[in-house]
């Protein structure tokens, strides 16, 4: 039903910036959530940023004051504005969606959503 798809991911070095963009697409009665997951090697995935459809943000403790989540005007799409990129940034980083959609003759269903993941590597 929504298919996410990230851009921005690459190389950057310390104290850089770089910013990481997703798209959805594909039919839904409502996009809740909106948000960003990353995972490290031999790590487990964790919250990178979030923001509700009431504008409510939420920021891991490792990116406050460096990171910003902000979505487009149309809605169907969300930022991840990364400055001041530390090496522990390094990690792939996921797009993540809770929406509602209205499948044909049943009543509305929550559901996550996630894209393919791209890479992120903040080294000198």
């Amino acid at each position: 039903q929504v298919q996410l798809v990230e851009s921005g991911g690459g190389l950057a070095q310390p104290g850089e910036s770089l910013s990481l963009s997703c798209a959805a697409s594909g039919t839904w009665f409502t996009i809740n959530t909106m948000g960003w997951y990353r995972q490290a090697p031999g790590r487990q995935r964790e919250l990178v940023a979030s923001i509700s459809s009431l504008d409510a943000v939420e920021y891991a403790d490792s990116v406050k004051g460096r990171f910003t989540i902000s979505r487009d005007n149309a809605k169907n799409t969300w930022l991840l504005q990364m400055n001041s990129l530390k090496t522990e940034d390094t990690a792939v980083y996921y797009c993540n969606a809770g929406a509602v959609i209205l499948p044909a003759g049943r009543n509305a269903e929550y559901h996550e959503y996630w894209g393919q993941g791209t890479q992120v590597t903040v080294s000198s």
